[in-house]
């Protein structure tokens, strides 16, 4: 999200997170904003602003993308989830930050069931403090912003009462009636880079030191090698002395038959991993589960020619991040930092939206 809103020209002042290895990736990437290591069901809107360095300084969009496991549709989704409750730590939030706006992200699950009565208490709670919500809430999809990436997910606009209104972003790359879109790409995205497989170094390294294959319009963004005319994010330089998030999966014969075997756009009987097909779009890039459930690895989709799960740089250029961005080292932390991450472009569209209302303030 923080991506998204420095490149429609927002500066990003603080950032808190729970996790110590995500808080150290985010300082990394995000070097000019205060970044906070707490447990925000824990903090005070005093604590922030001093942690952070905001001071008494004026808050434009306070932004929260609480913990989706429990409102999964692959999930019980029970109201009690204590990770549910955290939706209400925004509010209190929210509430003693007094932002003019806020903008809350989670999975459609939080439309269903029990999980709809978390989402009317958080409702309730920012009416009570003085802020509106644009409703229709809506769940809006990834590819549709030009992510190549199925990943529909639930944005809530809020905004001080008698300020303007923002508006959710209008999708550049619609679905047309038959449910296609002229949206990048899986190969678009990855097209260009390197068949690991080759090269030895990457089971132990993640960084790659060759040379990418002619990229796409799409990747040459990512590369930075173009630059989008709206983009008002700082340049960055690639981290370290390569690409990094190429680190090998070491699979067994049997699997890589299996692989193999399976066609693109299609599912691995065994594994039921998806195998990307060229022309499509990406399955939601899943993050898996925390310590608290297991440590599990989420699933990760085959590559569409190598017989391979994607590494963690193809998974960032399907989330749309550009390839300065470095996540952790280890696939299991750098899967979990992209499939918790909301989509930069997305993130940007909205960004987009919250600024036109501030600038008719």
């Amino acid at each position: 999200m923080s991506l998204g809103f420095e490149q429609a020209g927002f500066d990003v002042a603080g950032a808190v997170d729970i996790d110590e290895i995500n808080v150290e990736t985010y300082a990394r990437n995000f070097p000019q904003c205060r970044t906070w290591r707490a447990d925000l069901s824990c903090a005070s809107a005093e604590q922030i602003r001093r942690e952070t360095r905001i001071g008494d300084a004026l808050i434009d969009v306070a932004c929260a993308g609480t913990p989706c496991q429990g409102f999964s549709l692959i999930g019980k989704r029970l109201r009690e989830d204590p990770r549910n409750l955290l939706l209400y730590e925004f509010a209190r939030l929210v509430t003693e930050l007094s932002p003019r706006y806020f903008v809350a992200e989670n999975v459609g699950g939080i439309l269903l069931g029990s999980a709809k009565e978390v989402l009317s208490e958080f409702l309730l709670r920012v009416t009570r403090a003085g802020y509106c919500v644009v409703e229709p809430i809506q769940v809006l999809d990834a590819v549709e912003f030009g992510v190549p990436q199925r990943r529909r997910r639930v944005f809530i606009l809020g905004y001080k009462r008698g300020l303007p209104a923002p508006a959710y972003p209008t999708p550049p790359y619609p679905y047309d009636d038959a449910g296609s879109s002229a949206a990048p790409t899986v190969w678009d995205a990855i097209g260009d880079l390197p068949n690991i497989g080759k090269y030895k170094y990457l089971l132990t390294s993640d960084e790659y030191l060759g040379d990418l294959r002619a990229p796409s319009s799409y990747a040459s963004i990512l590369r930075g090698k173009a630059r989008e005319p709206r983009d008002e994010s700082s340049e960055r330089q690639v981290n370290g002395n390569g690409l990094s998030g190429c680190l090998r999966t070491l699979h067994t014969a049997k699997t890589i038959k299996r692989f193999r075997n399976t066609k693109q756009g299609t599912y691995e009987d065994v594994s039921r991993l998806y195998r990307l097909a060229r022309n499509g779009f990406a399955p939601t890039i899943r993050a898996g589960t925390g310590p608290e459930q297991g440590s599990f690895m989420a699933a990760r989709p085959i590559h569409p020619f190598q017989n391979r799960c994607i590494t963690v740089r193809e998974a960032a250029r399907l989330q749309s991040f550009p390839d300065w961005f470095v996540f952790h080292p280890t696939k299991w932390h750098g899967f979990r930092q992209i499939g918790n991450s909301v989509p930069p472009r997305l993130a940007r569209a909205l960004a987009e939206s919250v600024r036109r209302a501030i600038d008719n303030t």
